[in-house]
């Protein structure tokens, strides 16, 4: 097998990643809007992903969605913050932690302005209705990811429950 001049296999080029590294790295992605941790979470380079997004438009698609998934987090989060009141918490070690909500919102603009700049994002949807309905599908997919979540975190509870009282 040749190498290419960036050391990997000619035959490598958009498959370098399994499946399993992809989905990893993708919903890494989703959770965080990092892609330096995304790769580390897939066990892969950065420049492996980069890569990979530069030859399958697929998996770049699918990057450009899960890291919109992560900004749509990082709003959701902040707001949830700013209604509830709470900007410092306390982790299991004692220690607080204080969210910099107007640095959060400063990052998550400039995301939005870029969305809009490549021409993605509420600009590109259209018609007010067209807006609408994105914005409630995102919601339902939103609100089925919290309800698959607490049914995981519900069995994982149980199965704790479980062991305790074998123990």
């Amino acid at each position: 097998m040749t190498q290419a001049g960036d050391g990997a296999p000619e035959a490598c080029r958009s498959s370098c990643m399994s499946d399993d590294e992809r989905q990893r790295f993708l919903t890494t992605l989703s959770e965080t809007s990092n892609v330096d941790v995304s790769a580390a979470a897939a066990e892969v380079s950065v420049s492996t992903v980069h890569r990979v997004r530069a030859e399958n438009p697929d998996f770049a698609a699918a990057w450009q969605a899960a890291l919109d998934d992560g900004y749509d987090r990082l709003e959701l989060e902040l707001l949830y913050r700013l209604r509830s009141g709470r900007v410092e918490e306390q982790d299991e070690t004692g220690a607080k932690r204080k969210y910099d909500i107007a640095t959060g919102f400063r990052i998550l603009s400039a995301h939005r302005q870029r969305q809009q700049a490549e021409g993605g994002g509420a600009a590109g949807l259209g018609s007010e209705a067209a807006v609408i309905a994105a914005i409630d599908a995102r919601l339902d997919e939103l609100r089925e990811r919290r309800r698959v979540d607490n049914a995981a975190l519900a069995a994982a509870a149980a199965a704790l429950q479980v062991q305790d009282d074998i123990a």
